[in-house]
């Protein structure tokens, strides 16, 4: 058995940082700030994992992540 969750299906599937309100959900969601996203995806691209491993974050969040 393992603590990982199962994959949600509606989770994105990609950390898209082309418009303000995109890259701000994804600042709240890792709780960074949006420089920290814009680079995470420079280095390691859209997917969610690789930008949460570049963040030191876990994909998905335990807990929802920052997102209230």
């Amino acid at each position: 058995m393992t603590d990982t969750p199962p994959p949600d299906p509606h989770a994105p599937k990609a950390v898209n940082v082309a418009e303000p309100w995109t890259r701000a959900y994804w600042a709240r969601y890792f709780e960074v700030p949006v420089e920290e996203i814009e680079a995470a995806v420079a280095a390691v691209g859209e997917a969610p994992s690789d930008v949460a491993d570049r963040l030191g974050k876990t994909w998905p969040a335990r807990d929802g992540g920052g997102i209230v």
